[in-house]
């Protein structure tokens, strides 16, 4: 399963994506199962986030879901945490 998080916003406005291929992986199942429920919580298009707050773009296979600070999910998180600190 192949998961690219694209994160826009913040105080500098700086976007930043990683993607990360679960082929492999000791920790697959585990991250597909937050792939997968991300992609079930996630909204369809951009949600409202608060001033100078992060909002991701999370791409599984081709499916995308949005997200926003200070809303995301325990699930979303560390999803999220996971791809853009371990992916390319």
């Amino acid at each position: 399963m192949r998961i690219t998080v694209t994160r826009t916003g913040g105080f500098a406005g700086i976007p930043r994506r990683a993607e990360l291929d679960t082929a492999g992986r000791p920790d697959a199942s585990h991250l597909e199962l937050l792939a997968r429920t991300t992609l079930a919580e996630g909204a369809p298009t951009r949600p409202m986030g608060v001033p100078d707050g992060f909002q991701y773009g999370i791409d599984v296979d081709g499916s995308t879901v949005y997200c926003a600070d200070p809303r995301l999910s325990d699930v979303q998180r560390e999803l999220i945490t996971t791809v853009l600190k371990e992916g390319a």
